[in-house]
């Protein structure tokens, strides 16, 4: 398969090229800064520089094109004030999702958050609260599309220890942590099973391989 990932220089995004790249598909991530190439080239992808900010639904389909799939890892990340978490966490995922429906492109996947789909409670951070209403309304977006065969994932709290390759994916799984290998790794697994469209799930650490997990899902 081509893949093309937006936000190809995030930490998940990164695992997940270097997996797919290792299977031998080819992967294209969209990266905004060009000195961020050579992490990718060494991941085993390719290089395109696009701000999502900036660029128009025609500027972002043509490096979809001939794609196979697409996967929104993007995200205004750490440091970034409320303003930019609407402006990539919700409008470049939009612009993603325009992108790939101009291209022709169906298989979409969307990396959120879980909590994304409720009111943030009273007293949370009011950045990160923008940061989960963001996602909800870039979610909301995608889901109502027709033109995507579109998979959400919503992980738990990320961390960095090395992949456990078991993992616990269903509507709700209830809030635990999880690590970015084993969310990257299901990533790929999901690009694999096209009985998973449609399908918001979560993601924490569990019991069951990452395949079977996929698997599971997929037959429910």
């Amino acid at each position: 398969m081509r893949i093309v990932i937006a936000g190809g220089h995030g930490q998940i995004a990164l695992r997940l090229e270097r997996l797919l790249a290792g299977r031998g598909d080819e992967v294209a991530g969209i990266i905004r800064r060009p000195e961020q190439a050579g992490d990718l080239l060494a991941a085993g992808a390719e290089p395109v520089v696009c701000d999502l900010e900036s660029a128009s639904v025609e500027d972002v389909a043509r490096h979809l094109e001939q794609a196979d799939a697409a996967v929104f890892a993007a995200g205004a990340g750490p440091g970034s004030g409320a303003e930019r978490k609407d402006s990539v966490d919700r409008g470049a995922a939009a612009l993603f999702a325009d992108a790939a429906e101009a291209a022709g492109v169906r298989r979409f996947l969307v990396v959120s958050s879980m909590g994304a789909d409720r009111v943030p409670p009273e007293g949370t951070d009011p950045v990160f609260a923008a940061y989960l209403r963001a996602k909800g309304a870039a979610d909301a977006d995608v889901r109502a599309r027709v033109g995507l065969d579109w998979t959400i994932l919503r992980p738990g709290r990320l961390t960095d220890d090395p992949g456990t390759g078991h993992v616990q994916l269903a509507d709700a799984t209830g809030r635990a942590a999880v690590t970015r290998d084993d969310v990257a790794a299901t990533l790929a697994a999901l690009l694999d099973e096209p009985g998973t469209a449609g399908r918001t799930l979560e993601l924490v650490n569990g019991g069951t391989p990452v395949a079977d997990a996929v698997r599971a899902v997929a037959g429910s």
